[in-house]
């Protein structure tokens, strides 16, 4: 185990912060909308004075709902997300480095001496919202232009907000640092022995319902659920990731009457790489966690499909449960935008569900799926069973 000039442990180094792409692009997206809604939100109160025709004022206060809902929801959303994200990989950073986090407490180090290297978790933090603040500045002439596009309101100038720099860039970062520290700390507090033989406490009684629970199921069967219960982390990304491409692409198609074009093309771009980065990032940790399985398999004579099935296929079911939720929600979401924010303004239609687009959605979903599947269970099956034995 390496250590720096002043003599601390180097447990975790750049190129394990960089492997937090996933974190980057959940933060990057959560603060590109709340910033440029927020600051929309906040410009927007300059022109108040000046509105003084009725109707103005109703499209006035529906846009100044439509900024904080939108931001509350995806902003929300996207923070539980992103913790959530973090908790795995320190989780998983924890469990694939025992043995070194072994050595050093045994060395005598403490749980909060090493845990607190672990700040260097927020860098992937501090880059996703630095970019996503930046992006949103950048683009916000445009979004400002089309929030406006009838020329409705006077015209709104835009404003760097301070406050929103350090609400969405600078405390999210410290935040989430702190949370590293505090996650770490916890996990770490086991027995050096334990982390140097890489064991794991299982209660006698679970370890007893679990061998009955399994006892009469085919080796197929049993590996599916053991995969799905070992990884309940990665269920909750299979799921938000199916329920992001649902949510969004429907919903981009769905505010022709409620949103400009532009926002539309926003939030389905937002939505496919959410949940392209969740998706990718489920299933390359479960082929990585399955790795030894997998090649033990091959050695029994298991083909490609089976162990595709295996150790993927349970997770089919958790993405077709997402998409539905996802279907509800952003029905849920625009019928109470039409029935609350926008009630008092004229012309806007009653929202109905769009059943046709649901379905164009859901086909497009099961092809983008399906593939990535096919594509990860070739990947599977070029494993190399010396390359696993020689690691051994």
């Amino acid at each position: 185990m390496p250590t720096r000039l002043d003599g601390e442990p180097m447990v975790i180094g750049l190129k394990d912060v960089a492997k937090l792409v996933g974190i980057c692009i959940v933060s990057f997206c959560a603060v590109f909308v709340c910033t440029m809604f927020l600051s929309y939100n906040i410009d927007i109160t300059s022109i108040q004075d000046k509105i003084t025709v009725a109707q103005v004022q109703i499209f006035y206060d529906a846009q100044v709902l439509t900024s904080k809902a939108v931001s509350a929801v995806s902003g929300g959303c996207l923070l539980i997300t992103s913790v959530i994200m973090l908790l795995f990989y320190i989780k998983h950073y924890i469990d694939t480095h025992k043995k070194e986090l072994g050595i050093l407490k045994a060395l005598g180090y403490s749980n909060f001496k090493i845990a607190k290297n672990f700040w260097i978790f927020g860098l992937s933090v501090l880059i996703g919202t630095l970019t996503g603040f930046l992006a949103a500045y950048c683009f916000m002439p445009t979004f400002y232009g089309t929030q406006n596009i009838d020329n409705i309101l006077p015209e709104i100038e835009i404003h760097f907000h301070l406050s929103l720099f350090f609400f969405l860039v600078i405390l999210p970062t410290i935040v989430f640092s702190m949370i590293s520290i505090i996650y770490a700390c916890i996990k770490l507090k086991k027995p050096a022995l334990n982390l140097l033989k890489d064991m794991v406490n299982v209660p006698s009684k679970q370890l007893k319902y679990k061998k009955e629970a399994n006892a009469d199921l085919p080796f197929l069967n049993e590996l599916q659920k053991n995969t799905l219960r070992q990884k309940k982390t990665l269920v909750f990304f299979i799921i938000f990731a199916s329920f992001c491409f649902s949510a969004m692409t429907q919903m981009s198609f769905s505010m022709d009457e409620l949103a400009s074009e532009l926002m539309g093309i926003i939030i389905m771009l937002i939505g496919i790489i959410l949940a392209c980065t969740t998706l990718f990032l489920a299933i390359t940790t479960v082929i990585r966690g399955n790795i030894k399985t997998i090649a033990m398999m091959k050695i029994f004579g298991y083909s490609k499909k089976e162990c595709s099935k295996a150790i993927l296929g349970g997770y089919r079911p958790m993405a077709y449960i997402g998409f539905v939720l996802g279907t509800i929600y952003q029905y849920m979401l625009l019928k109470i935008m039409v029935t609350f924010v926008f009630r008092d303004m004229e012309n806007i239609p009653d929202y109905k569900f769009n059943f046709s687009m649901m379905c164009v959605c859901l086909i497009f979903f099961i092809i983008l799926y399906e593939l990535v599947l096919y594509c990860y269970s070739n990947k599977i099956k070029n494993i190399s069973i010396k390359e696993i034995m020689l690691e051994n």
